[in-house]
């Protein structure tokens, strides 16, 4: 029996020993994470390029892998061709790998093994056509050996337990960009609607010179057909009509020309014989002349069969006034033609703005596919602003001219939001930046370049491409700024592991 309860004694013993061991490895472990997957994340920006790496922590004597992504700032896509240098420099000792071209589009494998420990400053030179560029990653530590640096490496993890995962194979593969967040002058915004109306001299309206009916030459004469200058669209003939009858009047222009010309060529005979003066000669050549130009102003605009309408510049059908076989008098709108080389958007702005008119010097506009644009987008300016308000609706209308745009027709509605200066600066960040739900607004903050958080915005005035931001960011603070429902997206899937890793 003794014997026994001493066996049970040593067993409990083992068990709660080895218990203690487990929990002390489970402390230990304290990231919940594989001592394999902890790596160094080292991120650089500079005017050109982003470098994010995951290196192997670092201890001496051992090889720690690298994988660098390079990514273009201006698109954000990777780049295809560049030597990438990485360095490690310890004291005066330098170790490094020079990479001349990508396993993968972005992704660059290095392999370095320190000498010995001691804080190392990391960097990477970037060779391409256009120069070199060099980027700081920061100082690192190199332990003197591979469990220290596992456990250093774990200290400088992001603690971001509900971070969103997007890996740069994720990033590069759709519409997706970052930027730091800044602060600048939104100025004081009013936002309002415009209509589209065509400028001043890029409309030319046709009318009748005189009355008749209306003949249309194409039966496809509809808004919208393209037209060259001289082009035929209608005449207008007077032909049976008791008074103005036009194709009369051509007749008879045509019939006194020739009459002229042969009293003239008469006279002129008459006068080289010397039988006639050179009053009679002087004034047949004078009948002649006014005779001839009457018939070539005629000629211009009619002919036997009427007034003929041609379009005197190069652009489209707006609006046609009149109807096959409709009577027009003189003087009566029939046709316009615009190039479509400018437009002009109206603005009417309430009358509690009176005193910002002086100080409106921007806008921006939202077309009607959805997208924003600044004033300069457009390549226009601020036309004029009013004095005076409209006595229809008590509004005071500003002008802007813009480019034409293709798409953007005259007579739409656009969202207007007209800009003054102001002093002020604020946080700002682009409309594409900003998630609603529920009526409120999110951003998602970068913590590294594959890590985000989602972070609740307090959002003020906007000018329909900056939003200002109240409260929730800083500024230096970088975040998502095109593809942000993506991340929304990778988030709702429930990838949310800021440590989980991936194949290269």
């Amino acid at each position: 029996m003794y014997r026994l309860l001493i066996i049970v004694l040593i067993k409990l013993a083992i068990v709660a020993c080895h218990h203690d061991h487990a929990s002390e490895h489970h402390d230990h472990d304290h990231h919940g994470h594989d001592h394999d997957d902890v790596k160094l994340l080292m991120t650089a920006y500079d005017e050109n390029f982003e470098v994010f790496a995951e290196a192997d922590p670092f201890a001496s004597g051992k090889t720690s892998e690298v994988v660098l992504h390079l990514t273009r700032v201006d698109d954000f896509q990777p780049v295809h061709e560049a030597q990438i240098t990485f360095s490690m420099m310890l004291g005066d000792k330098a170790v490094s790998q020079t990479i001349t071209s990508p396993g993968k589009p972005g992704i660059y494998h290095f392999q370095l093994q320190p000498s010995r420990e001691g804080m190392a400053r990391v960097s990477v030179d970037i060779d391409v056509d256009s120069g070199t560029h060099r980027l700081e990653l920061g100082e690192f530590r190199v332990y003197n050996d591979n469990h220290a640096a596992i456990h250093g490496a774990e200290d400088l993890l992001p603690d971001h337990p509900a971070a969103i995962h997007f890996t740069k194979e994720q990033s590069w593969s759709v519409g997706f960009a970052t930027a730091e967040v800044e602060k600048d002058k939104l100025g004081v915004v009013i936002k309002t609607m415009g209509e589209l109306l065509p400028a001043h001299g890029d409309e030319t309206i046709l009318s009748a010179q005189t009355h008749g009916i209306v003949n249309l030459v194409h039966p496809s004469l509809y808004e919208g057909r393209k037209l060259n200058a001289g082009e035929v669209l209608l005449n207008i003939s007077g032909e049976g009509l008791a008074e103005g009858n036009m194709p009369q009047r051509f007749q008879q222009a045509r019939n006194n020309l020739e009459r002229t010309r042969a009293d003239y060529q008469r006279v002129k005979n008459l006068s080289d014989a010397q039988i006639a003066s050179e009053r009679e000669l002087l004034q047949a050549k004078n009948d002649y002349k006014n005779a001839k130009a009457l018939f070539d102003n005629l000629s211009k605009n009619f002919s036997e069969s009427g007034q003929i309408v041609t379009s005197t510049v190069r652009g489209y059908l707006t609006e046609l006034y009149v109807n096959h076989g409709q009577y027009v008098e003189a003087g009566q709108p029939v046709v316009a033609v615009a190039q479509n080389r400018q437009m002009v958007v109206k603005a009417e702005v309430q009358q509690r703005y009176a005193h910002l008119m002086d100080h409106v010097f921007t806008a921006n506009l939202v077309g009607s596919d959805g997208e924003s644009y600044t004033l300069e987008d457009l390549d226009g300016s601020v036309l004029s602003r009013a004095r005076n308000i409209n006595l229809q609706n008590h509004l005071l209308p500003v002008y802007l001219q813009i480019a034409h745009q293709p798409g953007w027709i005259t007579g739409s509605l656009l969202d207007v939001y007209l800009k003054a200066a102001d002093p002020q600066s604020q946080v700002l960040v682009p409309k594409s930046a900003l998630v609603e739900e529920q009526g409120n607004y999110f951003v998602f903050v970068q913590i590294h370049p594959e890590s985000f958080e989602k972070r609740e915005v307090l959002t003020g005035c906007t000018d329909g491409i900056y939003t200002e931001i109240l409260d929730g960011l800083d500024e230096g603070e970088r975040i998502v700024t095109r593809g942000a429902l993506l991340v929304k997206m990778a988030a709702a899937s429930g990838d949310i592991d800021p440590h989980s890793g991936h194949v290269h």
